[in-house]
């Protein structure tokens, strides 16, 4: 036909005018549709519907549902022929059925081609790789592309069942053949205590300076057993990995005895912890209790000659012990405190309530303790003897 149209170029060679049509054209305007209820108009479409858009004015995009399906090259250009196409049912089921594709494709997932394509978009390929063995005990559906749902190794689960996960039961632990039986309670008695808090002798000089002969005990034997020689046992207890009880038990003593010697003389009765100070010249004559501060020990001396030695603490600087020269006015030999209510035994009074006298609390504690005035006195042995020699009317000398 010859006159002047607005054409569409299809990929299949379809014209569609919108002027003259010739025995075989169509002409479509905007908005009208034709028998297979096809409409060409400028707005847009639902899912199933065509839209004709108006783009740029080269170029119109048909598309279903947003997806791009043909792209139409619109020439305005004066054409003395028209080719012929198709018949028109011919026509009506190539654009049905490129619908048909299109909507195929859509429904299997196919993302939307390139604006610029001139082909239908293809299926997507069959993956090659093959699926994964399933799990015995999970569910396994039929996976996307597959027909079948593989066997499953166990009976098929009721339908309220189907899709609860197995829970595994935990079998019972089955002990292990050379996992030895946890030990029962003993039954065995306790072994026999020979010393503890409180205990004085010859037996507990014996075992402070075996004590000290190891490590254990850093002082000079006493005879009384406190808190000091506790803590003593008690280290060497966990030493040797028996029960730290800080009690002397039978034990402990067997296990002191096979790695200690037998003590001296001068081990089981050193004369001070501390050497003993240079005597102050007002002992040098005379019987003198000649008490230094500074070395912390008492000496007995006859005319200058030292008979026996001690250890001695003094009281705090709260209640201080007097320094200077006294006698000794008072014997009590199991004397308590009538201010403080403390046992004073062997007090050899010099200066009003002021003593000395032997003191539990130091055999005990140390030099972590003071007095209240008095010279504490931690040897009990040695202070009874010094309690059994020293008259009324003997000097008393403290010094620094």
């Amino acid at each position: 036909m010859t006159g002047t149209a607005d054409s569409y170029v299809r990929a299949d060679s379809e014209t569609y005018g919108s002027g003259d049509g010739g025995p075989d054209g169509e002409t479509y305007g905007s908005g009208s549709g034709g028998p297979d209820d096809e409409t060409y108009g400028s707005g847009s479409g639902g899912p199933d519907s065509e839209t004709y858009g108006s783009g740029n004015p080269d170029s119109e995009t048909y598309g279903i549902g947003g997806s791009t399906l043909h792209r139409y090259t619109h020439r305005n250009a004066h054409r003395d022929t028209h080719r012929p196409g198709p018949p028109r049912g011919r026509r009506t089921a190539t654009v049905t059925a490129a619908g048909v594709l299109a909507m195929a494709a859509l429904a299997a997932g196919c993302g939307p081609q390139t604006p610029g394509a001139d082909a239908l978009p293809q299926p997507p390929a069959r993956a090659t790789t093959a699926p994964p063995t399933p799990s015995p005990t999970v569910d396994d559906d039929a996976k996307p592309g597959d027909g079948s749902a593989s066997p499953a190794p166990t009976p098929t689960p009721s339908p309220s069942s189907a899709a609860t996960e197995p829970v595994a039961v935990p079998s019972a632990p089955v002990p292990s053949p050379s996992t030895p039986e946890p030990p029962g309670p003993s039954t065995a008695p306790p072994p026999r205590l020979l010393m503890r808090i409180g205990s004085e002798g010859p037996q507990v000089r014996e075992l402070q300076a075996r004590l000290r002969q190891i490590g254990h005990f850093g002082r000079t034997p006493t005879g009384y057993y406190g808190t000091v020689t506790a803590d003593a046992v008690r280290s060497f207890q966990v030493k040797r990995g028996t029960e730290a009880t800080g009690g002397t038990d039978a034990v402990t003593w067997q296990k002191l005895l096979a790695m200690t010697r037998t003590p001296s003389a001068d081990e089981l009765d050193p004369p001070t912890e501390r050497p003993v100070a240079a005597p102050d010249k007002r002992c040098l004559t005379g019987r003198v209790l000649c008490i230094s501060k500074k070395s912390r020990t008492l000496a007995w001396m006859i005319d200058g000659r030292v008979v026996s030695a001690m250890d001695v603490r003094f009281g705090s600087q709260y209640t201080p012990t007097r320094e200077g020269e006294f006698p000794v006015y008072w014997k009590s030999r199991d004397h308590v405190s009538t201010l403080y209510d403390t046992p004073m035994p062997y007090a050899l009074f010099f200066s009003g309530g002021q003593a000395v006298h032997y003191s539990a609390d130091f055999a005990a504690s140390g030099y972590g303790g003071a007095s209240h005035g008095c010279v504490n006195v931690r040897d009990k042995g040695k202070v009874a003897a010094l309690f059994d020699q020293v008259k009324n009317g003997d000097k008393v000398v403290i010094y620094w």
